[in-house]
């Protein structure tokens, strides 16, 4: 954002070129734990295609085009669809709690919009809902849901997930990345991630290649930077405040309700990434 609260394109192309540059292989845009409830459909759109102009070439682009209205996240589905998206990233509708049968309605009416693959991303300590085992059952025979963003917590769950449905297993919590790993994931779509990569995909590729002890160090060493990023207030403002203290981008302006990171937070989150450097 820019310091009048409107959308600064031009800076989202230098994170997203950087966070690639770095290691990423792929980027989410206007994820739900990013500024996504207060932006506007034209906004979104706008958002989506000068980030695929920037790298949409060298990673793989999500769409986040879930919300509490399967209509509109419909509509969502198909904008992401025609801006050139390579996949969405679909919430559990929050707030209303639909019961099981609605969220296999909502996924399914979702994975039919379009023919973009569907992460289905599962956070019952926002959306006030968890995905049922049965649910997942039935919206995994859906050609088009590929994959799970997990942010339930729940290791042994996702372990029997993972090898009941067959879907691609991503950790969606920062501080739970390498317990994922070693429980099966392929992945992990994250927020610390934007403030530290390179480190990121230090794991990433340890992981894959079967370092297990050099994995562990690093998800040792980012253990301070998650703390500052994810459990001082919300991961969104100290995400643009680890960045602005990096020089990425200039303004660390957020929409009400969220409010910048306060001296004292941006204090931690600098000291976290310094420690991080240096260790590096």
């Amino acid at each position: 954002m820019r310091p009048d609260g409107s959308v600064d394109l031009d800076a989202a192309q230098r994170v997203a070129t950087h966070l690639v540059d770095a290691g990423h292989d792929g980027l989410v845009v206007s994820g739900t734990t990013g500024e996504s409830p207060t932006t506007s459909a034209d906004e979104k759109d706008a958002l989506l295609r000068a980030v695929l102009e920037a790298v949409g070439d060298r990673c793989v682009v999500i769409a986040g085009a879930g919300s509490n209205d399967t209509a509109k996240s419909v509509e969502s589905v198909r904008l992401a669809e025609k801006a050139g998206a390579h996949a969405v990233l679909a919430v559990t509708p929050y707030y209303n709690k639909p019961p099981q049968a609605g969220l296999v309605a909502h996924f399914t009416a979702l994975a039919d919009a379009s023919e973009l693959p569907v992460m289905v991303y599962d956070i019952p300590g926002r959306s006030g809902i968890a995905i049922a085992r049965e649910t997942y059952l039935r919206i995994a025979e859906h050609e088009r849901i590929a994959a799970v963003k997990d942010a339930r917590g729940d290791l042994w769950f996702a372990s029997r997930m993972m090898q009941e449905t067959g879907l691609d297993w991503y950790s969606g919590d920062d501080a739970m990345n390498l317990a994922h790993f070693g429980n099966g994931a392929v992945g992990f779509v994250g927020v610390t991630s934007q403030v530290a990569p390179a480190a990121y995909r230090e794991m990433a590729d340890a992981v894959v290649e079967g370092r297990w002890d050099d994995a562990r160090a690093v998800h040792l060493r980012l253990a301070p930077l998650v703390d500052a990023v994810m459990n001082v207030t919300q991961g969104a403002i100290m995400a643009k405040a680890g960045l602005a203290v990096q020089g990425l981008i200039d303004s660390t302006t957020v929409r009400l309700p969220l409010v910048p990171a306060d001296e004292e937070q941006t204090a931690l989150v600098r000291a976290a990434v310094s420690t991080l450097a240096a260790v590096e």
